[in-house]
């Protein structure tokens, strides 16, 4: 926050957002305050949004996250880190307290900014019509991801309409770089946009395109059952719904 403060919002003053499954201790609101002059909002997330849903077996979901957790998967053991990727995933854009916003520079913690930003990202991204904004592609752990490809085909069979012409399908599932990724994950090259630095349009998420496939996912359980996170969800996504020259890096 210090960082993002210092080499960009002191001179935009856009608010902050934060959210916990649990409310903000007053010591937390009053140390991230005195970090900017400009708005803090701090949000619960509903239990509706947080918690497992009701279609996914516990029992498999155990048995599931032991087998991940001896193939050596980060956090699969962690049952909030599930519900947090699910979160970011589908349903941090409905909270509420979003309900007027559109654009949005998400901030993680840990996370460092070096560089000044001396022009308002918001309006460049409405200016020159841009969805997504990223600094870094990753390819991601194959293991925790084997289903989420396919699932998406069965998706894109259902509906062909939602493929945008101008897509990236050619980096979704790219052979080449490394191929035996793209083997392990059943088709998909596990390269996706690092999604902890990610600015986006609020919109694309919201289209019926986009809550479609997510509530295709959601009832697929791979949230739970395998290691879905948010970034090869919002990846896959954006290469093939949106027009890839809204993607800027």
């Amino acid at each position: 926050m210090q960082d993002l403060e210092r080499t960009w919002n002191h001179k935009f003053n856009y608010p902050w957002t934060f959210f916990n499954d649990v409310p903000f201790t007053d010591h937390f609101k009053k140390k991230t305050q005195e970090q900017t002059k400009a708005k803090c909002n701090y949000e619960v997330i509903p239990k509706e949004h947080w918690d497992v849903p009701s279609w996914i077996n516990d029992a498999l979901m155990g048995e599931s996250a032991r087998m991940l957790t001896e193939q050596g998967t980060q956090y699969a053991n962690l049952v909030s880190y599930h519900k947090m990727c699910r979160w970011n995933s589908g349903m941090f854009y409905k909270h509420p307290a979003l309900a007027n916003t559109r654009y949005y520079w998400r901030v993680e913690p840990k996370v460092h900014f070096f560089c000044d930003v001396d022009y308002d990202i918001f309006r460049y991204m409405e200016d020159h019509n841009k969805t997504y904004g990223f600094t870094i592609n990753l390819y991601d752990d194959p293991v925790s991801i084997p289903t989420l490809w396919p699932e998406t085909e069965k998706f894109l069979a259902a509906h062909p309409e939602y493929l945008h012409k101008n897509n990236a399908m050619d980096w979704v599932t790219d052979s080449e770089r490394r191929p035996v990724h793209n083997k392990k994950a059943n088709g998909y090259s596990t390269c996706h946009f690092w999604s902890n630095f990610e600015i986006a349009d609020m919109e694309l998420w919201r289209s019926r395109a986009y809550e479609d496939y997510f509530n295709h996912l959601d009832r697929a359980g791979g949230f739970f059952y395998e290691r879905w996170g948010d970034a090869p969800v919002h990846s896959i996504a954006l290469g093939l719904f949106e027009d890839k020259s809204k993607i800027h890096w």
